[in-house]
């Protein structure tokens, strides 16, 4: 039977048998190319007549991901149950390399020379392998770093029509880990994503699965709704590749369920007009600058409590000796210091170093810069100058070096002459101890007003990312709040209302992201008892 039915694929060449049966399995083997962290995979040549659709899925590891890759890919072949044959493009990795593999590799399947056979367009699968394996969230997050590098590069991907969330239909609530999956990728997109977020039920025996459907609504997903305000969601089953020899129709039930759902999805995928990334590129941007804002304020601040520090040695030191201005005194002097990054080069195409500020002696970027090679390619600099750096200098003025800049303290012997000079050069005269006093409390608070500037200019990045994130209410976000929050309240008079804002966003934050913090919370604690033991 196999022989007679697979004739119509004996064109297909490049395939390998992996098995002889019913039905028979061949292993399709694509053009692979390696772009940094992206494997691309292609089969077939593309036509640019003819109209192509994007697919990008995220789920957890063990959902039945790759026998849904493989199941689109089938039907867009146009195979049947009647052809008696199955084509699988996924390649399994055997355990032992699943054990040790540290690679968070995005991998895109691109799909043509199918076109009208069952669907009027050519296919671009995106999978996200890995959430959820034994690494923990830190791979998790180094998942979705990637996506953004494969939004960012040349090579990648820039529209999507669709994003599929890939759960199985037992599920009856979202895990706290499911719910830090879905939380890392919805806050990447842009709001004009939500109508484009779809649920793909593996394992699903045809029925409406109202236990999912509950589960998505109880989590506030953002997703597309159907007419009865339900998230759209298409039923796929994961018995495609069984044998054929005992229980045909339930084989042969299920084989319609995930062709059935393949035709909806179809349809679904035929009417969405793709989404430019260029909104995700800016929610990557804007939060990778307030990432990098919120560390460079943070290094600010600690530069500003060791000055403070010095300057209240000096005020005691003043008010102590009042007419001694040739009397020695140890204070604590603040300076800023060159340290060497332990990392440089990141595989070929990525450099991992810190963009720095040659003027205002900042960090501007670092960590988390990899794709720029030069300063001027570095997100936080925009129109010709940083977004970062107290002078928001221009790019010319920064240098990308495996070197950071680092706030340090070192004792220091001068006399209150020496105090004088570096308070107040302009005046040649010596003057009297109150004078002097002034001058330096005015210093210090010429650094309090500075650094309720850096928290005005990080405020500014927050409701930015409120206007045109899908979630603001992220992980990552909940992290700067606090921050945010408690320099603040340090100044409340003047941030009383910035600190209800904030405050009301990390409330939303707490709500949508509880899980996600404890499912991190809980796999850094077993991590530990693992190394105790």
């Amino acid at each position: 039977m196999a022989t007679n039915t697979t004739t119509m694929y004996d064109h297909i060449t490049c395939k390998c048998l992996i098995r002889s049966g019913s039905p028979t399995i061949y292993q399709l083997i694509p053009k692979k190319e390696n772009i940094g962290t992206l494997k691309r995979m292609t089969l077939g040549e593309k036509n640019p007549t003819k109209v192509h659709k994007t697919i990008l899925l995220v789920g957890e590891t063990g959902t039945g991901k790759s026998t849904l890759i493989n199941a689109l890919v089938n039907y867009a072949m146009g195979v049947t149950w009647k052809d008696n044959i199955w084509f699988e493009i996924v390649e399994e990795e055997k355990q032992s390399q699943k054990c040790v593999s540290q690679t968070s590799d995005v991998i895109m399947y691109e799909i043509f020379g199918f076109e009208d056979k069952t669907l009027p367009y050519s296919l671009t699968i995106i999978d996200t392998p890995g959430y959820g394996d034994t690494r923990g969230p830190e791979h998790d997050d180094a998942i979705s770093t990637r996506l953004t590098d494969v939004f960012r590069s040349q090579y990648g991907v820039h529209e999507i029509n669709v994003v599929g969330l890939v759960l199985k239909a037992s599920e009856n609530r979202l895990s706290d880990h499911l719910r830090h999956v879905f939380d890392s990728v919805a806050s990447l997109f842009g709001k004009e994503m939500e109508n484009n977020i779809v649920s793909l039920i593996t394992h699903s025996d045809g029925m409406t699965p109202e236990n999912v459907l509950d589960a998505l609504n109880a989590a506030n997903i953002k997703c597309a709704k159907d007419e009865n305000n339900q998230p759209v969601h298409f039923l796929f089953n994961n018995l495609q590749n069984k044998e054929r020899t005992k229980k045909i129709r339930v084989l042969k039930n299920a084989y319609e369920t995930t062709m059935e759902g393949m035709s909806e999805f179809g349809e679904f995928l035929l009417k969405k007009a793709p989404q430019q990334l260029k909104t995700t590129v800016a929610v990557l941007d804007e939060r990778i600058r307030l990432t990098a804002s919120i560390q460079n304020l943070q290094e600010r601040v600690k530069l500003i409590e060791f000055q403070q520090k010095e300057i209240q040695q000096t005020q005691e030191a003043l008010r102590k000796h009042e007419q001694e201005m040739k009397i020695t005194v140890e204070v604590d002097e603040a300076y800023k210091d060159k340290e060497t990054i332990s990392r440089g080069m990141w595989l070929l195409v990525f450099y991992e170093g810190a963009v720095s500020c040659n003027v205002c002696k900042e960090n501007c970027h670092y960590p988390g810069c990899t794709m720029a090679w030069y300063p001027k390619h570095c997100e936080v600099m925009k129109n010709g100058r940083c977004t970062v750096c107290t002078g928001k200098c221009p790019v010319s003025d920064h240098v990308k070096e495996k070197w950071r800049y680092v706030a340090k303290t070192r004792k220091l012997k001068k006399t209150l002459q020496d105090v004088k000079k570096k308070f107040d050069q302009s005046k040649a005269d010596c003057e009297e101890k109150t004078s002097l006093l002034e001058t330096v409390q005015k210093k210090m608070d010429e650094l309090e007003k500075d650094k309720d500037q850096w928290l005005e200019d990080s405020f500014k990045h927050v409701l930015k990312l409120e206007q045109i994130a899908l979630n603001v209410d992220s992980l990552s976000t909940h992290i700067h709040l606090d921050f945010l929050i408690e320099k603040m309240k340090e100044n409340s008079d003047r941030f009383k209302e910035k600190v209800q804002k904030l405050e009301e966003i990390k409330r939303r934050v707490n709500k949508g992201t509880k899980a996600g913090l404890g499912y991190k919370l809980g796999r850094l604690a077993a991590a530990a008892g693992r190394a105790l033991k």
